[in-house]
């Protein structure tokens, strides 16, 4: 089925407060129509209704996107007709038609309205009412009202084209929506679940728990590995997640070959896709001859918060015969998490064997994987 989306975003929105109309003043960096419409981007042909002074705000909103706008009318019916009459050159089969003040619309309810309309000419998004209802007179209560088949509507409410376009045409006006229009023309709708997160921007209060949603929804998590691996030379110890530990040789490298932290180091550098610690600190270069893993491991670190990432947790496995690493496991946990700014339960530090098998069993070496989570900030 060929879809198209109708954005209706002519209203003046005065009750949001503001000095320009609620779906042009900014929501989490963006206007508020922008996010809107990029709910809605790829899904088909999309139309954005608008007032005639808004033009130049609208361009602004819908740069880079394939929008067609088009200036409505004194009323919400008569701008969704222009949007509808717009679309006819190009007749879709279906058309979802929504609110721009609802801009974190889940994209599961958007699939839920589409898949309904594949058996049913109209299809909206409800919420059963919950709440008590009263009847009122000023400040005072007058009575009850039975919320027994109440819904709250919500938007994209999607139609088969050719009967919401006869429908519209057909009706007088003053419709609070589009499936009041539909079940004037004899139209039935599906009700399918709605979400609390539909929200739509009415008040100035609605811009922060706009805000606090998108940011649930668009939350970053980058997730990298890192792998590392250092072979055996002669000397008296290792140095392991920051920690020295005893052993009959030691590991080599150019700088002081903490295969443990450089496989961490890496693993940050990979969620950010930033490349690896070659790259940071090339071997080549003679001034990191010797140096401290953990000049590599805090550059990371610093990194990702330069671009805004918190550092959720780091996994660390070293594999080795020797040294035994699990009487050192705490002081290493310990180290890395203050280098990296972490509570320690926030950093894990284990080992295994290959069971004699390979390299590390032939205890030539030691090799580590590591796995960092960030999380946007």
């Amino acid at each position: 089925m060929r879809c198209a989306v109708l954005i209706v975003a002519a209203g003046r929105g005065t009750r949001a407060g503001g000095e320009q109309p609620k779906q042009w003043q900014n929501l989490a960096g963006k206007p508020v129509a922008r996010w809107t419409l990029e709910r809605f981007a790829g899904l088909g042909p999309t139309v954005m209704v608008i007032h005639r002074d808004d033009r130049a705000r609208a361009e602004a909103a819908c740069a880079g996107l394939p929008v067609t706008l088009v200036e409505g009318g004194a009323e919400r019916a008569d701008s969704v007709r222009a949007g509808l009459e717009a679309l006819l050159a190009d007749a879709p089969d279906a058309v979802l038609i929504q609110d721009v003040a609802r801009p974190c619309t889940p994209v599961h309810t958007i699939a839920r309205v589409r898949a309904a309309l594949e058996t049913a000419a109209g299809a909206a998004p409800a919420l059963p009412v919950s709440d008590a209802l009263w009847t009122g007179a000023g400040e005072r209560v007058t009575g009850t009202q039975d919320r027994s088949g109440l819904y709250r509507a919500q938007t994209p409410q999607g139609f088969l084209f050719p009967d919401i376009l006869t429908a519209h045409r057909a009706h007088p006006g003053g419709a609070a929506d589009d499936v009041e229009v539909a079940r004037a023309a004899g139209l039935d709708v599906t009700i399918v679940p709605g979400d609390e997160a539909n929200l739509k921007i009415t008040l100035p209060e609605d811009f922060a728990r706009a805000a606090r949603l998108l940011k649930e929804d668009t939350m970053d998590i980058r997730v990298g590995n890192g792998f590392d691996v250092h072979a055996f030379e002669e000397g008296d110890h290792v140095i392991l997640c920051g920690v020295r530990v005893p052993h009959d040789r030691k590991l080599k490298g150019h700088s002081d070959a903490d295969v443990g932290m450089h496989a961490v180091t890496d693993a940050l550098y990979g969620a950010m896709a930033e490349g690896d610690i070659g790259q940071h600190f090339p071997p080549s270069d003679p001034q990191w001859k010797g140096a401290a893993s953990e000049i590599f491991l805090t550059h990371a670190a610093e990194m990702a918060r330069q671009k805004g990432f918190g550092i959720s947790n780091v996994d660390i496995t070293l594999i080795c015969e020797r040294p035994k690493v699990g009487p050192h496991a705490a002081d290493m946990r310990a180290r890395m998490a203050r280098l990296l700014g972490l509570e320690e339960d926030r950093v894990s530090v284990k080992a295994t064997t290959s069971e004699r098998l390979g390299f590390t069993g032939r205890e030539e070496g030691i090799a580590a994987l590591a796995t960092a989570t960030l999380v946007k900030t």
